[in-house]
């Protein structure tokens, strides 16, 4: 851990809100590969976009190109991966943006961290950053027969080891925010989903 060092404070998450006319959060999708995560996410990120909303989207593969290209699949890598994210994420929720992340983040133990981080249990309003864990829900056999990349082909075949679903684990939330169901919803319908819910949180107010 570094050590000699201070937190420097500027606005305050009240100011830079106010002047920006929007409050931040983070929408993390989680899912196996091929639920559609990233498919909703471009989708609900342009709609935002559209609504004159600030937001960014990271992508599971997209990070793994810079941020994170010196992690492998490996239990501990995939922790880390996914607490390099939250940290992303909370940053980018601290400066009003909506961050959209878009990850297999397949243990619960690593959501609870990402959402511990943005101070869902925090002790002070200031601490608190809104945290929404969206569960795009499929079976393995659905996601099998979609597997645009050939992924699961691989994995069946044993040419890509601890794959999520077939070699290694999915453990699936319990108590996500919004639960879609993959195999039974639109894209245009899992987005509404989604807007509806951030709206109720007063989400979507500008200048509130």
């Amino acid at each position: 851990m570094a050590t000699n060092i201070t937190w420097h404070s500027g606005l305050t998450r009240e100011e830079r809100s106010s002047l920006r006319k929007q409050r931040g959060a983070t929408v993390w999708f989680t899912g196996l590969s091929a639920s559609g995560k990233s498919t909703i996410a471009i989708a609900l990120e342009q709609h935002l976009l559209h609504l004159g909303l600030q937001t960014y989207r990271l992508d599971g593969d997209n990070v793994r190109f810079g941020l994170n290209k010196d992690l492998g699949f490996s239990p501990k890598d995939r922790e880390e991966n996914i607490r390099r994210i939250a940290e992303v994420a909370k940053l980018f929720a601290d400066s009003t943006t909506i961050a959209l992340t878009s990850f297999i983040s397949p243990y619960k133990a690593d959501r609870q961290l990402a959402r511990d981080l943005h101070g869902d249990s925090g002790k002070t309003a200031e601490a608190s950053l809104p945290f929404i864990e969206v569960y795009v829900d499929i079976s393995v056999e659905e996601a099998e027969k979609r597997d645009p990349k050939g992924l699961y082909k691989k994995a069946r075949a044993g040419e890509i080891k601890e794959f999520t679903g077939i070699s290694a684990p999915y453990e699936a939330p319990e108590k996500p925010e919004i639960h879609i169901d993959s195999a039974k919803t639109s894209v245009e319908d899992a987005v509404r989903q989604i807007t509806d819910y951030l709206e109720k949180e007063g989400l979507l107010k500008l200048g509130s």
